[in-house]
């Protein structure tokens, strides 16, 4: 099954409480919260205690992808405030294995996050590790990019990769994703799609997400 969580990142800041109930009610099956600190991505958002206190309005997962410096230092404050996953990037984490066994000994789901540009051989010695791996689509850092199109043979190749060595492994994807081209990535592998514009830019949140799930396994309306 396709799972879909919204970002954040593409909602009203000034009611994210409300932005959050309304994808709920609308089908929604996680959070995505993207933190940024201006350093490690060209922008700015939100820290541990935005996340503690958006914490008490849903039950939904919160899918929190740290593209920050030195992720390793916040991680306790994160799944304090109540993430359930946390990402960190391959591309930033100089002892990534420890960082992924810090997040599972603290009670949350480790997940691995690669740049476009950034080769599926870094997962070899931590593949087994992580509950799943996110793929960006777009490069991070600001929302409402183009899909980059050769990520989907990249998705394939992580599902396979996955699949040879026997580790049921959620695949997510971030970036550009909408229904004309959802059911390319989940075809892939995917199974876990961030959406941001294609879900909060619209007033029928319900009916958006709806469509997502059905073109995703194939379906059109």
């Amino acid at each position: 099954m396709v799972r879909i969580a919204p970002s954040l990142l593409a909602s009203d800041f000034s009611k994210l409480g409300e932005e959050i109930d309304r994808v709920e009610k609308a089908g929604a099956d996680m959070i995505h919260i993207d933190v940024m600190d201006g350093h490690f991505v060209p922008n700015i958002t939100i820290g541990p205690p935005v996340v503690k206190s958006l914490r008490k309005v849903t039950k939904l997962p919160f899918d929190v992808h740290l593209m920050i410096e030195n992720p390793e230092l916040y991680i306790d404050s994160f799944i304090g405030a109540g993430a359930d996953i946390i990402s960190v990037h391959i591309e930033n984490n100089y002892h990534l294995h420890r960082t992924l066994q810090h997040i599972r000994e603290k009670g949350a789901k480790p997940s691995v996050v690669l740049n476009p540009a950034t080769p599926l051989s870094t997962l070899d010695m931590v593949l087994a590790d992580v509950d799943m791996v996110l793929l960006m689509t777009v490069n991070p850092g600001l929302g409402g990019q183009k899909y980059i199109e050769s990520m989907t043979e990249k998705v394939r190749e992580l599902r396979l990769m996955a699949d040879r060595r026997g580790i049921k492994l959620d695949i997510e994807v971030d970036g550009g994703i909408g229904p004309d081209n959802i059911f390319t990535v989940t075809q892939a592998g995917a199974n876990v799609v961030v959406a941001g514009s294609s879900v909060f830019n619209y007033q029928d949140a319900g009916e958006n997400i709806r469509l997502l799930k059905q073109r995703a396994c194939g379906g059109y309306i």
